[in-house]
Formats: structure tokens, C-alpha cells, sequence
């Protein structure tokens, strides 16, 4: 058969699967059905290959070739059938509108009414009904996105409004593909959906494809899609327009938006009535299809089914399995991903349409950075081995059955084979402990509730272990850690991640991958790396679960000891981090430089990229921190620079790469057309730099900083390393430390005289000390205020840290009176550091002994109320009687009957033993 011949049978079939009649020119029958093909039909400059009819008129032109033939040329030949149009020919206009080129393997499609029309390659025929309907439509797809209306801004961030019209640039350009890079956490979705109702209202378009790879992630779509208000409307998405979440192999007719996952899409495509609910729960990486999906024509899935296809989490190495899924439609293709590999960038053209990464997502307070926390143990970094002669267990990976075995010569085993062919427990117990151990003392400080964790494991069973050794360390039930990989069985893993999300419990996820991509979980603090990653782009969707950033009221009510998410932690158990694959690191270089060092040393000339990026990090979670009168404050100081200007302005002068490839119009003056040399770029970079560090100039705005800085941190001293053998501050925390201790006694020394509570501590004998509140209240402002600036909290992290076995009840300390102890501990009136509170109660027990009698059981709890409100409050008097909680209890007249004329003495010795 000749390549002509066989180019025409294979361009019948596919014409005949797409629903057309073909006949030949001397046995034509128009009314056929609503499409008719006319082979060989002659125009006014020749016969068309094949002439295309819809309802009784001509509507285009095939022209066919043989197989091999490349076809850019080919169009011109195509657009003589178009316009030599025979007199007496019905058409529905002319030049007809829709031309096609085709070898029957390769074929192109044009629609002459889009503006500035190009041929676009096609999977195959559309269908004779899509015609018709493109043909009553006076203004085509292609036309409306060029006339888009202009954006409603309100409720959209920077990043997002950037990509929406950036976007919608390409559309209007006719750009069959678009990449969408945002760091996750700054609502690639909702900046989606936002794109998708101007899409469906104004550009008219019939259908829209939502793909995801996993069906949490197509749950977690439709909230969005349900939960979005169209901005000139009021009224939510789904009220608006039909989307369908697919859990049948069947489209909706009505639907404008369908969610699925390209695991059933494919199905679909294939015909199979159905597809195994299984699979859509897993990741496309362990479906472990052949190297790429066979997809064939479905005439129940036309290929204008879809105009738009959106693939979130398109950075997935997808394109080698799955390309053809995605081609069969004629659809613009439009990707969303955090972190795009060269692949990703490859198949969308390289059409990068916004590129907002995680550093500027942190100086623009949309996502929070990081620190790590290093944990390393010698089994972890070595492996270990046993010794011939002892027992140790045989476990079945897959049925987890288990039985001993004597080993009859001696086994060894490296790192890498550590929870694959070897399980040592008490590694992971090891590891565990030591995270247990320091979780709040150094890794988040001054915390009494674990926050929420995610625990990164090698495979499910590497994640059971780890389960039940989380839950034993912690001495905690099933409800405080959970489970969430593809085969957790009984709760749902929706149900799972929901609870993880939204409830107090559980405190410990235990994953594989299954949290590792998409999930939005922005309670999350902290990210516990068990297993080591060897994919960059994976390893850095891993991290961006703890990017996200939370309003304070979210948080607390699932972690009430915080007030804000200002980072998360990555406890490094396995050395991922030390090789990090991808370019984000964490911002803080100089994590020992207090703040009013680095704005000191910028000052004074420091352009060092550290030091900048520091400082910018240090203020990114400043700004995380602080209400709006703050920022107004820092405004005003800085003679009219906003708080998140300056960290964009540092972040872009620091960000050389972007600076000398991405960012180049920041390095133009108002002449674009000038070329940017070497001598002019770094001319034009330094004054950037320059630019960025001049608020800082001024010494009002640095007193500033550092007076709000310190008014709302929480000390977190992350050590890069740890051993077992061990778990210190580092030095440089130490310094800190004794400059806040030795600023205190300072404070004391010059005060001692000025302020009265000071003076009594000093000058007084317990039994005359008789301080107020509001003389203890007077002596924690002034510490508070500069150039002293110091807190209880922070006096007591600092002994801590300097003096640990002196100290007691570190990180719990709530109560005001507790500067009482902070004071008679430096002066050396006490040998150990304890809340007032606990100080209280060891002279309350001592009294008690000392009466040589006994009280009933109702005097006993009026007795512990009376300590309660000395410990609080100094000094109790009857009249306080009136008040809670004695109020409740009967007030004044029952402590009467209780005590009766012993409670006046009674009060008295109280005041005096128990008060400082």
C-alpha cells in the first residue's frame, strides 16, 4: 500500500470514529447525518481531499498527505479550499472556517475566526456537533480570552493576581501551554479556581479539567471550588456552575468544572466501566504502569470535551507515563507546581508565566521558613552488627509475622540497609527520645503541648515501628499518634488527615508520601525526616508541608500554648538536609547575631548576602508577629518604608541569580532598550543594595525593630547538631544568655534604691516584707522598658541555660509574682531558682507542721485557697473574702465559722510566712 493510500484509510478511520460520514463526490448525500465528509469534492482551485459538511452546508476543508509528510507548510494548500469557495456552493460563511491537516498520524487544526488564526496539532477529528455549536458562537474562544475584563483584585494576594494576569497574557497570546510556579502555601488553587470563573463567565468556556494525582487532593479541590465567592457576584462557585468530583467513568453533560484524578481519566479513555478506588488514593510514583500510557481514540470522549486543563502538582515525573493522556485533548494546558524540574519546564514550552518562589513567599509573610534540627545517633550514621550465637527476629515484611532465630555467624549491616533488611529498634527509639527530650527545651522552647508533628517514614512498615515507639516515649494512647499511608486500614486517610488538620488529636502523623505532596495541613510546626530523599523536587515538596502559614485563632485552637506560626523545624534524623537538593535553605546564616547587631552592622556598611538574608528572615517574623499599630509605628520611623517593603527590598538585592536572569527589569532604568552589561549590572545591583539598606540608616527605625523584636520573640536556639551523648545550646546562645543575666542584675543595682519592691526585697526581713501588686507590677515595667528591655520569661530561659540544676519549673512560668523569685535569686538570697508559686507552697507546708494540731477537711481546702491568693496576689486581707473563689465558698461568714476568733492570727502568720 502506498503512503497516500494508507494515510487516507487511517484519516477515514479516525473521521468515521469521530462521528463523520464519508462518502464520495458521485454518491453524495448531505442528509446523511449532521456531518458529511466529501472525498475528492472540487473548488474553485482544485478538489478538496475531503470537503466537510454540517447540516447540509460546507463548514471545511482536509487536506491530506501522505504519511512522513511534515505538514508546517502544508496550510496554504488547506486555505485555497477555504476560500475558493464555488458559487452556488451553500456554506455556512466563507471563506469556511475550520481547515485541517492531516497524514493520519500526525494532524492540525485551524479555526480562521480566532485572531491572528494557527494551526494547533490535534489527537484527532472534533466532532461534527462541536462544529455546529462553534459555529452559532459569533465570537470564538480564542477571541473572548483576548478581550478578558480586568481582574477584581480584592481578597487576592500579589503573587496570585500576578499569576492570573500574567496567565491570562499567555491565553490572549494564543500559548497552547503555561507553567504556574508558586511556593506552596501561597493558594495555587484558589488562584486556580479564581482563573477558572473568569474562564467559565467571560470567556465562555464550555468545560474545564481539574487533574490531580491522588483523590485527597480532588477532595481538597472541590472545598476549594465550594468555598470560592465569585468577587462580582457574591455567590459561591457551585452555586453559580455544576462541578463534578468523578467517582464513575461518566461526565456529566452539565458540568462546567469536572475534578478526577488522570488515573480514572485514563481509565475513561480506555472504556473500562470503572476504576479501583485504590488506586486513585496513591501517588502516581508507585502505580508502577509501563513507561507510557497507550491511549487510543474514544469516541465517548470527544477531544474538545475540555478547553482548559488544570494539573496540579504538575512537577510529578508524570510526562513519560501519562503525556499522551494529557494531549488527547485540544485543550490549553495550564500547570501548577511549587518546584519545577526541567522536565516540567520542558513540556510546557518553557512558558513560565509567574515564578514566585519560597523566599519570597517568607519575606512577603505568605509562607513561614525554617530551621533544622540535626539528630544523629551511631547506628543511623554507621549501621551496627550482632555477634554469632545471639537470637535476634525474623519478621515477614508483609504479614509482620515473627519468629527468632540464632544467628550462627556474625551479622553486619551498613546505613543504607537500616528498616529495609534490617530493623534495629532501638534506633528509632533512640531517635525518638532524643526528639521527646528536647522538644521543649530546645527545639520549641517555653511549650507545653507537642505541636503538631509529621513524621516522614521509609515504607509502612518502617511506619508501624515508628508508630508504636512514638506512642510508648510519649506514653501517650492510640488517639496522640496516627497513621496515614495507603494502607492504613479501619479510619479513613481522609478522616485521618481531617482530624490531623482540624482537631487537637492526633499531636503525630506517621507517613511514607502520602502527606508528602498537595496536603494542606497549616497547623503543622515541625517535620521529622526519617527516611532520606534522593529526588530534589520531591524532597522539597516534603518540606513545603510546614510552609504554611496560620492565623493565630486556627492555631490555638488546635495547639493552645502558641500564640503565632513564625517557622517550622525540620528534625534531620537521617542527614537529608546536609545535602539539601534545591536551592531553599534556611534564611538565618548568623542565627547567634542578635538583632540589634545585624541592624548595627548594616548601618554601618555590611552588604555582605548573610548578613542581609538574616536580617530579612529575622524581620519576616517580625512582621508574622506584630499587630497593626507596630507596623505603623515602624513606618513612621522609617519616614514612610513599610515593614514588608523592606524585606521584599533586601530579599530582591540579595537574590543575584534572579537579579541577573529573572529579575532584569529591576536592573532598567526608563531607557529598556539599553544593554545590560557586566560594569552596568553590578553598577545597578550595588545600588539596589544600597537602596534596600538605607532605611536602616536611621537609628530610630533600628530602636524600633529591636524594641518590638523584643516584646514579642521566643527564644529558639536550633543546634545544627546533636549527639545522644548530649543536647546543648550552642555558645553563642550562652553569651546571650549571660548578657541578659548580667543586664539584670544591673537593673537591680541601679534600682535598688528607686524602686520600692527592690528596696523591701533588700532592706526587709520576711516577716516585713509587705509587698503589692502594684508595687510587683511597677518593678516588671520597668525591667520591660529600655534600655533593659527584659521579661520574666526570658530572665528564666536565660538562668536556665546557664545554670540548669539550679533552676526549676523552666518554660512554665505564667504567674507575675514569679519576678520576686528572679530577683532574691540574683542578689544570692536563695541557692535555686523556683516559681513564687512553688516557693509558697514548700513555706505553706512548712507552717502547717509547725501547728502541732490538725484541721478538718473543709478547713484544709480554705487554707490551700488562702495560699492560692498569696501566691498570686502577696497579701490576703478579710475583705478579699468577698471575692473569687472564697465568695462562692461562703465568703467572710463561713470562714468565721470555720475558724472563728483564730482567723484573724491565722491570716496574720500566713501573710508573714508565706509571703517574699
Amino acid at each position: 500500500m502506498t503512503p497516500e493510500r494508507n494515510a487516507r484509510q487511517n484519516i477515514d478511520r479516525l473521521l468515521t470514529a469521530a462521528g463523520w460520514t464519508i462518502q464520495n463526490r458521485e454518491q453524495i448525500n448531505l442528509g446523511a447525518s449532521e456531518g458529511v465528509a466529501v472525498r475528492e469534492f472540487p473548488m474553485a482551485s482544485g478538489a478538496a481531499d475531503y470537503l466537510l459538511f454540517i447540516n447540509r452546508k460546507a463548514a471545511g476543508a482536509i487536506e491530506a498527505k501522505p504519511e512522513g509528510t511534515t505538514l508546517g507548510g502544508v496550510s496554504e494548500q488547506t486555505d485555497r479550499y477555504l476560500t475558493g469557495i464555488p458559487a452556488n456552493l451553500p456554506c455556512h460563511q466563507s471563506p469556511l472556517p475550520f481547515g485541517y491537516e492531516s497524514t493520519g498520524i500526525e494532524t492540525f487544526f485551524r479555526d480562521l475566526r480566532d485572531p491572528d488564526s494557527r494551526s494547533r496539532r490535534v489527537f484527532a477529528f472534533h466532532r461534527p456537533e462541536t462544529l455546529a455549536r462553534w459555529i452559532t458562537q459569533r465570537v470564538t474562544l480564542r477571541e473572548h480570552l483576548q478581550k478578558l475584563p480586568v481582574l477584581h483584585k480584592d481578597g487576592l494576594r500579589d503573587c496570585q493576581i500576578e499569576a492570573i494576569e500574567n496567565l491570562e497574557r499567555s491565553f490572549a497570546g494564543n500559548r497552547p501551554r503555561a507553567l504556574i510556579q508558586m511556593a506552596t502555601g501561597s493558594g495555587k488553587t484558589y488562584t486556580a479556581v479564581s482563573f477558572a470563573y473568569r474562564l467559565v463567565k467571560f470567556a465562555r468556556a464550555n468545560r474545564i479539567l481539574f487533574l490531580v494525582d491522588r483523590n485527597n487532593l480532588g477532595r481538597q479541590t472541590l472545598k476549594e471550588f465550594q468555598q470560592y465567592a465569585a468577587p462580582d457576584d457574591g455567590r459561591k462557585f457551585t452555586e453559580l456552575y455544576n462541578v463534578q468530583h468523578l467517582a464513575t467513568n461518566r461526565i456529566d453533560a452539565v458540568s462546567k468544572v469536572c475534578v478526577t484524578t488522570i488515573q480514572r481519566l485514563y481509565s475513561m479513555l480506555k472504556g473500562e466501566p470503572d476504576v479501583d478506588e485504590r488506586i486513585e488514593e496513591r501517588s502516581l510514583y508507585d502505580l508502577g504502569l509501563p513507561s507510557q500510557a497507550e491511549v487510543e481514540y474514544n469516541p465517548e470522549i470527544p477531544i474538545s470535551t475540555f478547553d482548559f486543563i488544570i494539573t496540579d502538582e504538575c512537577h510529578r515525573s508524570i510526562y513519560n507515563r501519562w503525556r499522551p493522556v494529557l494531549e488527547y485533548f485540544d485543550a490549553f494546558i495550564v500547570g501548577l507546581t511549587a518546584t519545577p524540574s526541567k522536565q516540567t519546564l520542558g513540556f510546557f514550552n518553557r512558558n513560565l508565566v509567574t515564578e514566585y518562589s519560597h523566599e519570597r513567599a517568607v519575606t512577603d509573610g505568605v509562607n513561614v521558613g525554617y530551621e533544622v534540627y540535626r539528630i544523629e545517633t551511631e547506628i543511623t550514621e554507621r549501621g551496627g552488627g550482632v555477634e554469632a550465637g545471639f537470637y535476634v527476629d525474623k519478621r515477614d515484611k508483609r504479614t509482620r509475622e515473627t519468629r527468632w532465630e540464632q544467628l550462627d555467624e556474625d551479622m553486619e549491616y551498613g546505613a543504607n540497609q537500616l528498616d529495609r533488611a534490617v530493623v534495629a529498634p532501638d534506633q528509632i527509639r533512640t531517635v525518638i527520645r532524643t526528639f521527646r527530650d528536647n522538644l521543649f527545651t530546645q527545639i520549641f522552647p517555653h511549650r507545653t503541648h507537642v505541636p503538631k508533628t509529621l513524621i516522614f517514614a521509609k515504607d509502612d512498615s518502617h511506619a508501624e515501628d515508628i508508630l508504636h515507639i512514638v506512642r510508648d516515649e510519649f506514653d501517650r494512647g492510640n488517639e496522640f499518634c496516627k497513621k496515614i499511608t495507603y494502607q492504613t486500614s479501619g479510619e479513613r486517610p481522609e478522616d485521618l488527615l481531617a482530624s490531623f488538620r482540624n482537631s487537637y488529636d492526633p499531636r503525630i502523623a506517621v507517613t511514607v508520601d502520602m502527606v508528602a505532596t498537595g496536603t494542606d495541613i497549616k497547623p503543622l510546626e515541625c517535620i521529622i525526616f526519617m527516611r532520606n530523599i534522593r529526588s530534589p523536587v520531591y524532597f522539597e515538596q516534603m518540606k513545603g508541608r510546614g510552609t504554611r502559614t496560620i492565623s493565630s485563632t486556627d492555631l490555638q485552637a488546635v495547639t493552645p500554648d502558641t500564640n503565632h506560626k513564625t517557622h517550622f523545624v525540620i528534625v534531620d534524623a537521617v542527614g537529608v538536609c546536609e545535602n539539601d537538593k534545591t536551592d531553599s535553605r534556611p534564611f538565618e546564616r548568623k542565627r547567634s547575631v542578635p538583632l540589634d547587631k545585624l541592624l548595627e552592622s548594616v548601618a554601618i556598611g555590611a552588604r555582605d548576602s548573610d548578613t542581609l538574608t538574616t536580617l530579612a528572615s529575622r524581620l519576616a517574623r517580625l512582621d508574622r508577629q506584630i499587630e497593626d499599630e507596630a507596623r505603623r509605628q515602624i513606618a513612621e520611623a522609617s519616614g514612610g518604608v513599610s515593614l514588608r517593603d523592606m524585606i521584599n527590598n533586601l530579599f530582591q538585592a540579595t537574590d543575584s541569580d534572579g537579579n541577573l536572569e529573572g529579575n532584569q527589569p529591576l536592573l532598567l532604568t526608563e531607557s529598556t532598550e539599553e544593554d545590560l552589561t557586566p560594569e552596568l549590572i553590578r553598577e545597578r545591583m550595588d545600588q539596589l543594595l544600597t537602596d534596600a539598606c538605607k532605611p536602616f540608616d536611621n537609628p530610630e527605625l533600628r530602636n524600633t525593630l529591636v524594641e518590638l523584636r523584643r516584646q514579642h520573640e521566643q527564644t529558639i536556639d536550633i543546634v545544627s547538631q546533636d549527639t545522644l551523648i548530649s543536647a546543648e545550646f550552642d555558645q553563642a546562645a550562652k553569651e546571650r544568655a549571660k548578657q541578659v543575666v548580667e543586664g539584670f542584675k544591673q537593673f537591680i543595682e541601679a534600682n535598688k534604691d528607686e524602686l520600692t519592691a527592690i528596696q523591701i526585697i533588700y532592706s526587709k526581713p520576711y516577716g516585713q516584707r509587705h509587698l503589692t501588686d502594684q508595687q510587683v507590677k511597677e518593678l516588671a515595667d520597668a525591667i520591660e522598658r529600655p534600655p533593659y528591655q527584659l521579661t520574666p520569661a526570658k530572665l528564666w530561659q536565660a538562668y536556665h541555660q546557664l545554670e540548669q540544676s539550679k533552676v526549676k519549673g523552666a518554660g512554665a512560668k505564667k504567674l507575675l509574682t514569679d519576678i520576686i523569685s528572679l530577683v532574691r535569686f540574683a542578689i544570692e538570697e536563695t541557692e535555686t531558682l523556683e516559681p513564687y508559686k512553688d516557693d509558697v507552697n514548700r513555706r505553706f507546708r512548712g507552717w502547717l507542721a509547725d501547728q502541732g494540731r490538725g484541721y478538718s477537711e473543709e478547713q484544709m481546702a480554705w487554707l490551700e485557697m488562702i495560699k492560692d491568693h498569696i501566691a498570686t496576689s502577696l497579701h490576703i486581707e478579710m475583705e478579699d473574702f468577698e471575692y473569687a473563689p472564697f465568695q462562692a465558698k461562703g465568703g467572710a461568714i463561713k470562714a468565721h465559722q470555720l475558724f472563728g476568733e483564730e482567723l484573724t492570727g491565722i491570716l496574720a502568720e500566713l501573710n508573714e510566712r508565706l509571703a517574699a
